[in-house]
């Protein structure tokens, strides 16, 4: 920036002797000032000033031309790469979270702040930033050369456009601050009706509702919008005004230099040229100054959001080095568990407690609302119960040693989640491809049952299974789902609900797979249909937030 403005005054200098020597040459060849640059020249008459003047003012152009790119290069590098920082800090902080703030807000929020907000916060913040740091920079170098030229044309000059810029910003500043709001708000609500219009296709389809949903996502980005535009009308237009009032001042100032002047246009034109030229640098200054003041306070609603995000607190991943690993040879054991969501919402689970022995298959069964899933997340360590302990081994799992228990489990969920890639890389989910070993996949494809299916295949395990696996039916998703436990080598397994969506043959054949894993795995399910839970050994029935009834799926059904 300082090099940048260095190369804009001596563009701004070179001017005053290049119009001088086309003026009047005589003059400026008997300058006492210049006489040993023309005697180290060796020019010896007025008119061959003019070919190293010329040079001068065009190299000095050039060089304040180059240094202007250099300087856009470098602070759009450098803002994007800011933004970049920001958005991965968001992700990583957002993938850190507990489990609790993840099904407490919604996930177009924070698409939008990792997304969208971070991209409005390069364009709209980062980057006016640094342009107006820059132009800070630039407008006190120009300000400096035209004070040397004539001291009351620049400070007159620089207080009227000054005046108009502070009346413009006092006048606009409010409505930036409510065109901002809007920005931040709509943005969001666009993106979750997207969400609500691609992840409902199916019932869309079926009901011809696309029109409703195309009139909301219309209404709510029209306005989105439209508020964009007053923002960027706002910050854009004062320049065209400016400019006309600075054409007008330059003609002024002629009018009156070339008719006060002791030498008339000659000794006139030099001190109007730079003057000119330094008001044709110093208005694009004041305007980027404006524009990004403006940009930044339009877009302050995202950028507090995006700061919301970004302060989401990162676990202290070094403690992880000085916790001992959890071991698991015994038994899982829940003592006087009680649970709930928040302050206001009532107790799910009261007095629980149950042992879980390692090697066993454990069902749990239990009407809509007892607690089964809350169970299964405080078993996994995704949810810290309010008061009582989960137990491994005897050592009590906390929020400080809960992901060595974690490294240990793998779960099955009812809707199994399916990236738009291989089968497998959905098996061996979340690792790089470059470390998938292929070996263990076709073992635990092996395993799930679902190794004829994919040989079958023209592709095998290089087949695309779609956006979440639509291309396979739901037995295979869910077997896919086995595997992909099972490629993990966790000690336990986690059914939640994992065949309550099949068919009872396909369901079957997947309890099928479930029921040929080893022995030496603990599996707790969680199932609708007592049937469902026939090869447990034990089956516990939840209900009011505890424990009704332990016992052999024979004990249950008599």
């Amino acid at each position: 920036m300082i090099v940048a403005s260095f190369a804009e005054v001596l563009s701004i200098g070179a001017v005053f002797p290049f119009l001088a020597a086309l003026t009047s040459p005589e003059r400026l060849y008997s300058s006492t000032s210049l006489a040993p640059v023309i005697q180290v020249m060796q020019i010896d008459s007025p008119q061959k000033l003019l070919l190293p003047l010329t040079v001068l003012f065009a190299g000095t152009a050039l060089i304040a031309g180059v240094m202007r790119i250099l300087l856009l290069k470098i602070s759009t590098s450098l803002s994007f790469e800011i933004g970049a920082d920001i958005s991965m800090g968001i992700y990583e902080r957002t993938l850190h979270q507990p489990y609790t703030v993840h099904i407490s807000r919604s996930s177009s929020e924070v698409i939008n702040g990792i997304s969208g907000k971070t991209s409005s916060v390069i364009y709209n913040v980062i980057t006016p930033s640094l342009t107006l740091l820059s132009s800070a920079v630039m407008l006190f170098a120009i300000l400096l050369v035209l004070l040397l030229i004539n001291p009351l044309v620049a400070i007159l000059s620089f207080a009227t456009f000054g005046l108009l810029y502070s009346v413009i910003v006092g006048y606009s500043r409010k409505k930036l601050s409510v065109y901002s709001d809007s920005v931040a708000k709509e943005s969001t609500r666009v993106i979750k009706l997207l969400q609500d219009g691609l992840g409902g296709i199916r019932d869309i389809l079926l009901d011809g509702s696309q029109k409703t949903y195309c009139d909301v996502y219309r209404d709510a980005d029209r306005f989105l919008r439209n508020s964009q535009a007053k923002i960027t009308f706002i910050a854009q237009s004062p320049r065209y005004a400016m400019e006309a009032i600075g054409m007008m001042l330059i003609a002024l100032l002629a009018f009156m230099m070339t008719s006060q002047s002791e030498g008339g246009v000659a000794t006139a034109i030099p001190i109007i040229g730079a003057l000119a030229l330094g008001a044709q640098r110093l208005l694009p200054v004041l305007q980027q100054a404006f524009n990004s003041w403006a940009c930044i306070l339009g877009s302050q609603s995202s950028l507090e959001d995006t700061l919301n995000l970004l302060d989401q607190p990162l676990p202290e991943l070094e403690n992880r080095l000085i916790v001992n690993p959890i071991t698991f040879n015994e038994k899982i054991r829940l003592n006087q568990i009680y649970f709930k969501y928040s302050e206001d919402l009532p107790t799910v689970l009261k007095n629980l407690s149950l042992e879980i022995p390692k090697g066993s298959r454990v069902g749990f069964i239990g009407t809509t609302g007892s607690g089964k899933s809350t169970l299964l997340d405080i078993l996994m360590g995704l949810l810290i119960a309010d008061t009582g302990t989960l137990e491994v081994d005897g050592k009590i799992i906390s929020k400080r040693n809960q992901h060595f228990w974690q490294a240990h489990i793998a779960h099955v969920p009812q809707a199994i989640f399916l990236s738009d890639s291989t089968i497998e890389e959905n098996i061996a989910f979340g690792i790089p491809l470059n470390e998938i070993d292929h070996s263990r996949v076709i073992y635990a494809a092996n395993q799930a049952q679902i190794s004829d299916l994919i040989d079958s295949l023209p592709l095998q395990y290089k087949t695309l299974v779609g956006e979440r696996g639509v291309r396979l039916s739901g037995g295979q998703r869910q077997r896919i789902g086995i595997a992909r436990a099972l490629y993990k080598q966790a000690d336990v397994i986690v059914f939640d609900e994992a065949t309550s969506a099949l068919d009872n043959e396909t369901e079957n054949e997947v309890m099928q797979a479930i029921e040929s894993l080893s022995d030496r795995l603990t599996i707790i399910m969680v199932a609708h249909r007592l049937s469902t839970l026939r090869s447990c050994n034990k089956i516990v029935e939840l209900g009011n937030g505890g424990v009704v009834k332990v016992g052999t799926y024979q004990e249950m059904i008599s």
